[in-house]
């Protein structure tokens, strides 16, 4: 395997910023890739050129057809930070590429603004939801945006606004390390003026006495989910998401999903932590997907489907949480697909759903846990204590072997 696909980061200079060895790849590639913006950087010299496709995904197949010859694709800044780079390299093994990134526009912004990077919160939303920011939205947090166009100062103004952080300071860096280079100022909720269509943010984030903003900890106030009541509740979805052992990268299936709190919490938790939802009543689907946008998890994979069949094909899952339809065979079937080391956590209300944790637990060993809490409310002039039904929780975690004796 050679070297034939090269990944050339430019910024706003053009090839006079790139190194003697950026600019050898650019001049020997026989196939330009790029944006109209990089592509008009170089003099027409009768090469063939290829525009980002839409949707980019379009872009992998079509490269597969030039393996072999020189291709020089031209990114913005650093192709491995929320750029092109990284779709490739879920493609392309890496003895087939060079890559020489660029400045980031997060390094320039940081530069311009004498921010240290590694405490700055980084966010795209080039071609993904406003939402997103939701994520990253906490007191004094400093939060560096990928714009997706000259209409999302004004769009990220709003949500701040709308969520009492109106008094931020928005920060508008366009063109950065470029003659057209511009800044624009102000706070989120007087935000004005034209900003170009190629911007990076810096907001400076400053929470009112009324903003609305979550913790990533596990937990999050029940009314911070739309739901019809039959919900994993606070305090038993935070001791799942616990067991649970959210980490950077991991995939949990969520079976019997709901209002999807627990996917959701599990998202939150780590980044880049991804889950799939299996729900098979529509209306709760639909209230999983807005819950998922408005706690800053848009990405949350919504499928309809019982288990155990709706399983069936999934990729193998970090974790598992059981939540509702807890039989013998959807335990079987989630444990078989865990990962080795994976952890499988699933709750009974019912007496029925109990029997069979109780018999899993007496079969193959875990834990198990009664969970029970109450609640103090208003009785007459007085108050007392107000049970919630209790919540039988089982954990078993997968042995390293995999081997199906290990399974329940």
């Amino acid at each position: 395997m050679r070297l034939w696909l090269s990944v050339i980061g430019l910024g706003e200079d053009g090839l006079s910023g790139l190194s003697p060895a950026a600019r050898a790849l650019v001049e020997a590639a026989e196939v330009l890739v790029g944006g109209e913006r990089h592509l008009a950087m170089l003099p027409e010299d009768g090469r063939e050129r290829i525009v980002w496709p839409s949707p980019l995904s379009e872009l992998v197949s079509r490269l597969t057809d030039y393996r072999g010859r020189e291709v020089a694709i031209l990114a913005t800044g650093d192709p491995m930070l929320f750029g092109i780079g990284t779709t490739l390299a879920r493609s392309f093994a890496p003895e087939e590429m060079t890559i020489i990134p660029g400045l980031s526009a997060f390094s320039l912004a940081a530069s311009r603004l004498a921010w240290p990077l590694d405490r700055a919160e980084m966010v795209t939303l080039h071609g993904r939801p406003l939402e997103k920011l939701a994520l990253a939205l906490y007191p004094d947090a400093r939060i560096l945006v990928l714009s997706h166009d000259a209409s999302t100062p004004a769009a990220v103004a709003a949500f701040l606004s709308e969520r009492g952080f109106g008094e931020s300071r928005i920060t508008a860096l366009s063109h950065m390390g470029g003659e057209k280079e511009a800044r624009l100022e102000g706070s989120a909720e007087a935000w004005s003026g034209e900003v170009a269509d190629f911007n990076t943010l810096a907001i400076e984030c400053v929470a009112g006495p009324g903003a609305a903003w979550l913790p990533r900890t596990a937990g999050l106030p029940d009314e911070a989910f739309e739901h019809d009541g039959k919900m994993t509740k606070r305090e038993c979805r935070a001791l799942a998401i616990a067991r649970l052992e959210p980490h950077p990268g991991a995939l949990l299936w969520d079976i019997g999903a709901g209002a999807g709190s627990v996917a959701i919490e599990f998202m939150r938790a780590a980044p880049h932590a991804r889950a799939i939802a299996l729900e098979p009543r529509p209306e709760r689907r639909a209230m999983a997907a807005r819950n998922a946008e408005n706690l800053g998890v848009p990405e949350l994979d919504l499928r309809h489907g019982e288990a155990p069949a709706g399983l069936a094909g999934l990729p193998e899952p970090d974790a598992v949480f059981v939540g509702g339809g807890v039989t013998p065979q959807t335990l079987e079937a989630a444990a078989a697909a865990l990962k080795p080391g994976g952890r499988l956590v699933a709750h009974a209300v019912t007496l029925e759903s109990e029997e069979v944790l109780l018999a899993a637990s007496a079969a193959h060993g875990g834990e198990l846990t009664r969970l029970a809490v109450a609640r103090a409310e208003k009785i007459g002039a007085y108050r007392g204590w107000r049970p919630a039904m209790p919540v039988t929780q089982w954990v078993w975690k997968k042995g390293g072997s995999g081997r199906r004796a290990n399974r329940p």
